[in-house]
């Protein structure tokens, strides 16, 4: 669930000056008294300045806790990073390093760590900008204490998953299937002359393969099995709001972070972040289309390694398409963003002539400016999905990143293509492949 929902383009805090080596890494260590002191102490003898930390529950159960940490230093001679290293696995602490800048000058431009495999989402996962049972004051279940007590232990379900695992089923309450209830009810009335043809195509396929029905809130396993059948994208649980970075990174390898907590009771057609019903009626649907799955790929890819400046682009082009999207059908526009295929009132406001419709252009889009917190004024318009993967292509190729990437769907790994072997292990991919598809059409001609 990308933290755009709630704030549009939150990234990593900016500092003034950036130390010229810094070094994030990930502690996983035990409960113990005095051991987190001790293991500081280490960093400290080593002359390393910490200057990010950040705990969590671990996801293991080998360990308690998972700490992030920034270690920084201005000098070559004392950026000790691999002493401090083997140091702390001595001590028993699992120690994985995250990223390594090498400045040449403060504010020097670097290369922010990206995942390279699948299971690598796992380092981030818990890294949420806000936690699922953490409410503000102005949300709707904020004073009630069984709904907060509900969102924690949904919650803590995510926190402890990991690549590889089955998504714990929900046992979700009368009440919580009462409020899906109505949100499913209404958004399916309208459906069938608000949504994009694609939507209307799978949704039906939902309701008889994965539980979609008013008195059921269906599973993340089994729509995550779904999906992966339908286009290779595979459903995974967040606990929370994940930084714009983490969540287009996850888009790379055709994973969505999903919630599985739902809006409070009180006001079923309302809720101020995104909860199971925005995820699994505007998001999943379109998960099944091939071209709308590429398209989200795209930038998910275009994300990794990019700059900070990019990732706010990115952001809002997300924003514009897979959040509040609209697309030609015919002669008339439908809705194929989960912002208004989750929300019946916007639904219909979208379609009106009420907001300003442009043409989609991510170099275009990229800079609009937009609320958070009510009706867009303005939504983009896709020609369709397949024009909008080519244009996001092409607005990817012009960001600025000192290498090339390709995402290899059978090891579920991104490959930076910076050798010749690899660029031949590529050309003798693609020549395999234009072989069969000269093969296919030789055949067709034939026939």
């Amino acid at each position: 669930m990308i933290a755009q929902q709630q704030q549009a383009t939150t990234t990593a805090a900016a500092v003034p000056v950036t130390p010229r080596y810094q070094t994030s890494v990930l502690f996983s260590i035990s409960d113990k008294i005095g051991g987190l002191n001790e293991y500081l102490e280490v960093i400290k003898n080593h002359k390393l300045n910490i200057t990010r930390i950040e705990s969590r529950p671990s996801k293991t159960e080998k360990y308690d806790y998972d700490f992030f940490m920034d270690l920084a230093s201005d000098d070559a001679n004392t950026n000790n990073i691999d002493d401090v290293i083997a140091e702390l696995k001595s001590k028993g602490v699992e120690t994985t390093v995250l990223t390594e800048t090498k400045q040449q000058q403060p504010q020097a431009n670097t290369i922010p760590w990206f995942p390279r495999k699948i299971s690598d989402l796992d380092l981030f996962c818990n890294k949420v900008l806000e936690m699922g049972s953490e409410l503000s004051s102005d949300h709707p279940g904020a004073t009630d204490p069984v709904y907060i007590q509900r969102r924690k232990e949904i919650a803590q379900i995510a926190a402890v998953f990991k690549y590889g695992d089955k998504i714990p089923h929900i046992e979700y309450s009368e009440e919580e299937i009462k409020t899906w209830g109505v949100v499913f009810r209404k958004l399916k009335e309208i459906y069938p002359t608000h949504a994009c043809r694609q939507h209307r195509y799978v949704f039906p396929l939902l309701e008889q393969n994965c539980g979609f029905s008013e008195t059921n809130i269906p599973q993340l396993q089994d729509i995550s099995e779904f999906l992966t059948e339908c286009t290779g994208f595979r459903l995974r649980p967040v606990q929370g709001l994940l930084s714009s970075r983490d969540f287009l990174n996850g888009l790379a390898f055709r994973v969505f972070h999903a919630t599985q907590y739902i809006r409070h009771h009180s006001v079923p057609l309302y809720t101020p972040e995104p909860d199971v019903c925005h995820e699994l009626l505007g998001h999943v649907p379109l998960y099944a289309d091939p071209d709308f799955a590429d398209f989200s790929q795209e930038i998910g890819l275009a994300s990794l390694g990019a700059s900070d400046e990019d990732i706010v682009r990115l952001s809002t082009c997300y924003w514009f398409t897979v959040e509040f999207g609209l697309c030609k059908e015919g002669d008339s526009v439908r809705a194929y963003g989960a912002g208004l295929l989750s929300s019946f009132g916007e639904l219909d406001y979208c379609l009106s002539d009420k907001p300003e419709k442009r043409p989609f252009d991510p170099f275009v889009t990229c800079k609009q400016e937009y609320p958070i917190t009510q009706y867009q004024p303005t939504y983009f318009v896709a020609e369709s999905f397949q024009s909008a993967k080519e244009k996001m292509r092409a607005f990817a190729e012009s960001l600025e990143k000192p290498f090339s990437l390709r995402y290899n769907p059978y090891t579920l790994s991104i490959e930076i293509l910076d050798n010749k072997d690899k660029l031949i292990g590529l050309c003798n991919q693609i020549k395999a492949q234009t072989n069969n598809l000269a093969s296919a059409i030789s055949k067709l001609n034939v026939n």
